[in-house]
């Protein structure tokens, strides 16, 4: 059992709320009727594409290990919310404060082995009780309860489908070990196989196979993609993350490949490039 300690604000001298001081400060000069006329312009839509970019900047930045351009990609994300923000309190809707409390009240509520006489000693603990108090509050409020609600349906589709399996993963639609979702992936192979016998589209892909049968392919395609992020998954590996990184293997790889070919590539028979495939592959591991 946790003894309960409330949270405290940090004092006012804290340098980081000093910091956040100067860039909401400079995000309301910006919005000013002599500010910047491209931040005058923005509305909450405008901006929201922004935040993906930049949050999959900072991801970028970790995964490739560049952590010390990290302050600064964190910070074009800060400087999103800020003004988002900022945009939402000039139309009366919310402001900065209003999010800060509601992810505050939302971070106490849910961690009571922290705030409260709420237990957790693992961190699956506290997954699992984070989704129990989350299913609790959907209910109240009558929204969806699934079990698999609260996945954004915009999430990257290989970052949803591991956020899916995870959850069903936690309400107890599992396999026993590994091996079941490697099986599946299996299973989803073989009919994705026996789809493209079926439409003639394993000899060409170009083959006038009907629609049913090329829809045929399309569903078994999209089945291996589900059966590989939730073996990934079940393996505590991020599927979108492993994605990214077999681009990142084959961009690099193809360029090594294409700085060495003696020809344009189009004029290079596949012997060659294969060749040169496999070399580039050698070099760039």
């Amino acid at each position: 059992m946790s003894s309960t300690r409330p949270p405290q604000p940090v004092a006012s001298d804290d340098p980081r709320l000093q910091a956040l001081g100067r860039l909401l400060g400079i995000v309301d000069r910006l919005r000013e009727p002599d500010g910047c006329p491209w931040d005058r312009k923005q509305s909450i839509a405008s901006m929201a594409p922004h935040l993906v970019e930049e949050a999959h900047e900072a991801v970028e930045a970790v995964e490739t290990g560049r952590l010390d351009e990290l302050p600064v990609e964190l910070g074009d994300l800060l400087m999103v919310v800020a003004l988002i923000a900022r945009i939402g309190s000039e139309a009366g809707q919310f402001d900065l404060a209003r999010a800060a409390h509601a992810v505050s009240d939302k971070l106490v509520h849910r961690h009571p082995h922290v705030f409260g006489d709420g237990e957790a000693r693992t961190a699956e603990q506290v997954l699992a009780n984070w989704e129990a108090i989350k299913k609790s509050e959907r209910k109240a409020k009558d929204e969806d309860a699934s079990a698999l609600a609260g996945v954004p349906a915009a999430l990257p589709a290989l970052q949803r489908a591991a956020r899916v399996c995870s959850k069903a993963v936690s309400a107890g639609f599992r396999w026993d070990d590994v091996s079941g979702a490697v099986a599946k992936l299996d299973e989803e192979h073989g009919e994705l196989a026996a789809a493209l016998r079926a439409s003639g589209l394993d000899r060409d892909a170009k083959a006038p196979a009907d629609a049913e049968k090329r829809a045929a392919v399309e569903h078994e395609l999209g089945d291996v993609l589900l059966a590989g992020a939730f073996l990934a998954q079940y393996l505590g590996l991020d599927p979108e993350r492993l994605c990214r990184d077999a681009v990142r293997r084959f961009e690099t790889r193809f360029r090594s490949m294409e700085a060495g070919l003696a020809r344009p590539m189009a004029e290079t028979s596949l012997t060659e490039l294969t060749r040169a495939w496999e070399t580039a592959k050698q070099q760039t591991r």
